[in-house]
């Protein structure tokens, strides 16, 4: 009598006509498998239509060990920007053709060699086909509406972008007798070249230059739509062309307050005197005493806030510049600490040094910079209601009717897992949950361990299951199989905690509790799988379901496990911001955890590199 006591995944080395007669679940795993199999790997037996053999304790000798596999995150990329094409104006009939100074250049339209992207480029077609007025030049030379939306694009830079980006090298000014129709064919280029950087504006500060997607596969972002058709008309009834174009530009609350910083911190950008410098490698703790305790001190006054410096305002005013820093002083910066979402305990180091001395005037230029671009990514009304995951920050805010409700401490993905950079709605909240492990975390942590002790996750409590089939871990032969799934129970030791907050995306990622409390107390907390995990899960929960943190206790005091569809989805924000605003309006730091404004900025200079104008 056989005894059967190994699941083994069968490297099927049959003819492709074989394969085709497998069901599609078993096909596709019997085709992964194939290209895993080594010298070992079985020929699929007649009359099986299961991809799971039993194998004869004692029966055909086991292959070696594949070397261990590597499930890799997404990576990031060199910015290709996007193609152009030629714009084609087709000739225009003299008997339709308005009248006016600058119609005889219209037939010079036909070849100003002026190329766009397809969606500029179509709406720009779509103007100049129907015989409307140019609007750039007369056969003189420039209008002064050009010279005037000229100067309105010398000044975008205080929404963010760079005026450089929308250079147009003005024609001649006077004909060239050798050349009758040079100036005429320089003038119909400006004016379609003036045309397309118009609606390159429009479409730079309404979604953004670059397009996320093209930065890395950690941005997931459908990108906006720009209606261009509408626009020219638009501009050429405009009185005003410099303010028709600042109207184009977001108006929410948060790219104001992003904007009035860029310009705060231009117009002090010269004021190097002013800035707080405290000795590098300092280490303050309570009790001691330190030269540099002054500058902490007056560090705390120029970047506290009001509340925390009216509340201390005794101590603050009473300290007279000596080194001991005295339990009233301990007080003053932990009160500073919690403030700024650092651990309050008192003692002064590198976060908080970063904290209080802040980054340069250009470090922050640059990161609003950033901000305001990415800011653009996401739709200008973020809604009344919703869910804000800044990852630099480490922080989750809940916002009703408009304002800020309820902030907590998250951790969110490591460096080589990183969060992705998405939006999406909360759709459920997931009681007692199990925790079905991702296949990353199978095939990079788990299978190492699998490989010596094939009983590990049997000791552990974990399910396994091949093809919805449930087996025990010490029945899979873990050197050619890693097709199975796993996932653990619920229970206090879950990874997940008492629930999870579910927003469906293509991406695994997801909100929930944690057994790891004390990674809360750290300030870098980039150190989960990718999913964000909650320091109040409980508050979170009620806040989405609109209930009580009593009725989210009894949910999970029933140890069932159970998924509740919140009453009314609400979008979800998972952002990526080195800067962004605080609930008072004052705008808040952050590390790049990422690199990712790198990234960003690289796309910059590669799209200011193809608009350059060409000699």
């Amino acid at each position: 009598m056989k005894s059967y006591n190994k699941i083994t995944v069968t490297a099927v080395l049959a003819a492709v006509t074989a394969l085709g007669a497998l069901p599609q679940t078993a096909q596709s795993a019997t085709l992964l498998d194939l290209l895993r199999g080594g010298p070992g790997a079985q020929k699929k037996k007649p009359g099986i239509s299961t991809i799971i053999e039993p194998q004869a304790q004692g029966g055909l000798e086991m292959g070696d060990p594949e070397p261990l596999p590597k499930v890799s995150g997404p990576r990031y990329y060199t910015y290709k920007v996007e193609a152009t094409r030629p714009i084609v104006v087709p000739a225009t009939d003299p008997a339709v053709a308005p009248t006016g100074d600058a119609s005889p250049l219209r037939r010079f339209l036909t070849v100003a060699g002026v190329r766009a992207s397809d969606d500029i480029a179509s709406a720009v077609e779509a103007y100049y086909k129907d015989g409307k007025p140019l609007m750039w030049v007369s056969e003189t030379g420039v209008t002064e509406r050009a010279r005037q939306m000229l100067a309105a694009f010398g000044s975008v830079d205080a929404s963010g972008l760079s005026p450089e980006d929308y250079t147009i090298a003005l024609p001649s000014e006077t004909a060239d007798p050798a050349d009758p129709d040079k100036l005429s064919r320089e003038l119909a280029r400006f004016e379609l070249l003036m045309s397309v950087k118009v609606l390159t504006y429009v479409g730079d500060t309404e979604r953004g230059r670059v397009d996320p997607n093209k930065i890395s596969g950690y941005h997931d972002f459908k990108r906006k739509a720009v209606n261009f058709k509408p626009v020219l008309n638009m501009v050429r009834l405009s009185p005003d062309v410099g303010a028709y174009l600042r109207s184009r530009d977001p108006d929410n609350a948060q790219f104001q307050a992003m904007k009035a910083e860029l310009a705060s911190l231009r117009a002090a950008e010269a004021e190097a005197g002013t800035v707080i410098r405290i000795a590098d490698g300092t280490l303050l703790k309570p009790g001691q005493s330190n030269p540099e305790l002054s500058n902490i001190i007056n560090a705390i006054k120029a970047q506290a806030s009001d509340a925390v410096k009216t509340e201390h305002s005794a101590v603050l005013t009473a300290y007279a510049g000596t080194p001991d820093y005295t339990p009233e002083l301990v007080a003053v910066v932990e009160a500073f600490q919690k403030e700024k979402g650092l651990k309050p305990d008192g003692v002064v180091g590198r976060a908080t040094i970063r904290a209080l001395t802040g980054h340069s005037n250009v470090e922050k230029i640059e990161k609003l910079i950033v901000a305001m671009e990415e800011l653009r990514w996401l739709p200008n009304d973020l809604g009344s209601r919703y869910v804000f995951i800044n990852q630099p920050a480490f922080t989750a805010y809940y916002i009703n009717e408009g304002r800020e409700q309820l902030s907590m401490r998250v951790v969110v993905g490591s460096k080589s897992n990183q969060t992705y950079f998405f939006q999406d709605q909360i759709e459920t909240v997931e009681f007692n949950p199990y925790w079905g492990v991702p296949k990353s975390i199978i095939v990079n942590e788990m299978l190492p361990k699998l490989r010596a002790d094939p009983t590990y996750l049997d000791r552990l409590g974990y399910e396994v299951s091949y093809q919805g089939r449930k087996v025990s871990s010490s029945q899979v032969d873990w050197n050619t199989t890693h097709s199975v799934d796993v996932r653990q129970p619920p229970g206090s030791d879950n990874a997940l905690g008492d629930l999870k907050i579910l927003f469906p995306n293509a991406h695994s990622i997801y909100m929930h509790d944690t057994p790891s409390k004390s990674f809360f107390q750290r300030d870098m907390r980039a150190l989960s799988h990718g999913c964000v995990r909650l320091s109040e899960p409980r508050v979170m929960a009620a806040a989405v379901m609109g209930t009580t943190t009593a009725e989210i206790s009894k949910q999970i005091a029933s140890g069932q496990n159970r998924a509740v569809q919140v009453p009314q989805k609400l979008p979800v924000y998972v952002a990526y911001f080195t800067a962004w605003p605080n609930k008072d309006g004052k705008l808040e730091y952050f590390d790049d955890v990422y690199g990712r404004d790198d990234y960003t900025r690289k796309a910059f200079k590669a799209i200011s590199d193809a608009r350059a104008p060409r000699s």
